[in-house]
């Protein structure tokens, strides 16, 4: 390309090339807004989430099954206790029982589940409160039973 020093006969035709020098601008612009906003919004701890996966639960006669309702009731199966240290005596009772049945039928020692069903509306500290009794009583499995996702039918 040639650069031309004096006046020329084509000052009155229209410019063939385009600026780019103003797009070229706005996107630099656009570049440090994007990289100066990103990292103030993107405010996380960095954690590995744990995978959720539902699994059937196979229940079986030993397994322990207690509900909290909205009230903060505990339920051992059906029955209503009424208190904590009721739950806990209980829990001793039937942990006992269960090792000297397995001891006695010469079964290696597996100690039984608790599922917990508790309600939507419960607050926390009342099923923390039966998960640190449970737990004091002996027992070292405890689980959560909840519904499945509607529409996720698994036969």
């Amino acid at each position: 390309m040639a650069m031309q020093v004096g006046p020329s006969d084509d000052d009155d035709a229209p410019m063939a090339d385009i600026n780019t020098t103003p797009l070229v601008d706005v996107m630099l612009v656009m570049l440090i807004i994007f990289l100066i906003t990103v990292p103030v919004v993107i405010q996380t701890v960095p954690l590995e989430l744990p995978k959720v996966s539902s699994m059937p639960t196979t229940t079986k006669p030993e397994n322990v099954l207690i509900a909290v309702n909205n009230s903060g009731d505990i339920f051992w199966g059906v029955q209503r206790l009424d208190s904590k240290q009721e739950l806990f005596d209980k829990a001793v009772t039937h942990l006992k029982k269960e090792i000297e049945r397995q001891e006695a039928a010469g079964t290696p020692i597996e100690l039984p589940e608790v599922h917990i069903r508790g309600d939507a509306g419960t607050e926390f500290s009342n099923i923390g409160g039966v998960i640190f009794t449970m737990q004091r009583a002996g027992f070292v499995k405890v689980g959560f039973i909840s519904e499945p996702p509607a529409g996720s039918v698994s036969r």
